[in-house]
């Protein structure tokens, strides 16, 4: 189970940097509406700009100390916590904007995964 948790912790923390870094200007078919940008899907919810600034910055802080957690292992729980909270926030403003429920499947997945590594880990 050790090795699984592990792998999983790569692949929650890597797909979120994917999410973040390199994919927030670009469209994908899970964006909430209609937005094309994480910008605009934070639009979209109502959410003001600046706070798209502060989920992403929290986002990524959390998938790098997901990431260390393998060799630092006291990071796992907190990362893994806090991510977990971020992403049942991310399922929450799709429900509330009435979102088909595919739209919210990678952050339910990526919430799965981090309960695995929080119960598991």
């Amino acid at each position: 189970m050790e090795i699984f948790v592990k792998v999983l912790q790569v692949i929650v923390g890597i797909s979120i940097l994917n999410v973040w870094l390199i994919q927030y200007n670009k469209a994908t078919r899970w964006r909430g509406g209609d937005a094309k940008t994480i910008l605009e899907e934070f639009r979209v919810y109502g959410l003001p700009s600046w706070f798209c600034y502060v989920v992403g910055t929290l986002k990524v802080f959390l998938a790098i100390l997901l990431i260390l957690g393998i060799w630092y292992p006291q990071l796992k729980l907190p990362a893994a916590s806090g991510l977990a909270l971020l992403l049942a926030g991310s399922i929450s403003m799709h429900f509330r904007i009435n979102d088909p429920l595919i739209k919210s499947f990678p952050a339910s997945l990526f919430l799965a995964m981090c309960l695995i590594i929080i119960f598991y880990g």
